[in-house]
């Protein structure tokens, strides 16, 4: 760690380039967040997360601090696995040292927070460490920004800072993930998902890769991110692990599909909690077992009030996970093989959703889920084995809901 780590000692927490509060490092290995007088004051001021609403409506300003970990909201903005011990070395940071991983990834986070040092010469600002990078996406897969360039390419920036675009490279454990995903979101929009623009490329072609990973083989895929505008101004969002205040860790604990649901119907407008029982309900019929908090999240568009945020992380997960089970309880059952009516009735009781239009939901996604595998032309891109893995799920899970 270098000196001027090892000096800081608070963190300025930036949300839409205004002071909102600061994370501070005390002795003890302690961590405290606490908000600025001028953002609490601020009747018109952005939501910074819904973790920190309280039930009046005002803002919950007494915290407690927290033990070597970074609280839930900021420990959920640093990457998870390969991606977090990838970055801390790169860093020179031990990678269970959270406030000196933020005070170095801080600058490129997802949404419009940006965390800096506030009392030390800024690590930016020092001749950076061969091979440097500063960016931070959550998640654990291997991924970098990216930049379209005019010709069409995509080229990673320097440093990782920066970017439109994200870039998630291909795994050695698990083959065939980026067309997996590829095929199972463009299967998303295909019965009408909002999925962001996105698309496959062979690693070799993708510009200032880290040589670390330049030499992979494969295809990549490419994600057009909707936290950011053409121009690159940041759109804020946050995971439903940082909506329930909950360490990364905990993402497939405590909490359940129709808990999400709750929190749509009353912070969002619109058909939000619709669109998100569509979302769970094409979840089971592709095999999807890793729809836990951290793959679902929230975006705010005007800086104040959420919309559910596009898909992302959709892989069927049945040839990679042992457990053949969903991430979270969905109307009391974690069965990826079928959807039963007592389990929509229940999940309905407990998000406080009308029963009719629910089912109705579910019994339609089925339908369309079937009849555009059928005609979907990017399936081919799978190895026949996986395809046919995915065909029989979605014929199985309609076939219960057929049935029902």
């Amino acid at each position: 760690m270098t000196p001027e780590l090892e000096r800081t000692h608070v963190l300025g927490v930036y949300l839409h380039d205004r002071l909102a509060g600061t994370l501070t490092r005390l002795a003890g290995d302690q961590h405290l967040f606490s908000f600025e007088q001028h953002y609490v004051d601020d009747p018109g001021r952005a939501t910074l997360s819904l973790g920190f609403k309280a039930s009046s409506g005002g803002l919950v300003t007494r915290a407690r601090p927290t033990l070597r970990r970074l609280p839930p909201f900021f420990a959920n903005l640093l990457p998870e696995g390969h991606l977090r011990t990838y970055l801390a070395a790169k860093a020179g940071v031990h990678l269970e040292r959270e406030f000196s991983l933020m005070a170095v990834l801080g600058a490129d986070l997802s949404g419009a927070v940006v965390i800096r040092p506030m009392d030390s010469v800024k690590p930016a600002a020092q001749p950076p460490r061969p091979g440097a990078i500063r960016f931070s996406l959550a998640g654990t897969h291997l991924k970098f920004p990216a930049i379209l360039e005019a010709a069409g390419g995509l080229t990673i920036p320097a440093q990782g800072i920066g970017g439109n675009w994200i870039v998630k490279l291909p795994s050695t454990q698990c083959p065939s993930v980026p067309e997996n995903e590829f095929v199972m979101l463009e299967l998303a929009r295909a019965i009408g998902i909002q999925v962001p623009p996105l698309r496959l490329l062979p690693v070799a072609e993708i510009g200032g890769l880290p040589a670390d990973f330049a030499r992979l083989p494969g295809q990549a895929l490419a994600v057009q991110r909707f936290d950011r505008t053409a121009n690159g101004r940041r759109i804020h969002m946050e995971d439903f692990a940082q909506v329930f205040g909950q360490l990364p860790e905990d993402k497939h604990k405590g909490r359940s599909y129709a808990n999400i649901a709750a929190v749509l119907r009353a912070e969002t407008a619109g058909d939000a909690t619709g669109d998100f029982l569509r979302r769970i309900v094409f979840s089971v019929l592709i095999g999807n077992g890793d729809m836990h908090l951290k793959n679902w999240a929230l975006l705010y568009p005007d800086g104040r009030v959420p919309t559910l945020a596009p898909a992302y992380d959709y892989v069927s997960t049945l040839p990679y996970l042992r457990e053949d089970q969903l991430a979270l309880s969905f109307g009391g059952s974690r069965a990826l093989h079928e959807i039963t009516l007592d389990q929509v009735r229940r999940f309905a009781d407990r998000a406080g959703l009308p029963m009719a239009p629910a089912w109705d939901t579910v019994r339609t996604t089925a339908e369309l889920t079937a009849r555009a595998w059928k005609d979907l032309p990017q399936k081919d891109l799978l190895p026949p084995e996986l395809r046919l893995t995915i065909g029989a799920q979605i014929r199985r899970v309609a076939a219960s809901i057929a049935a029902a």
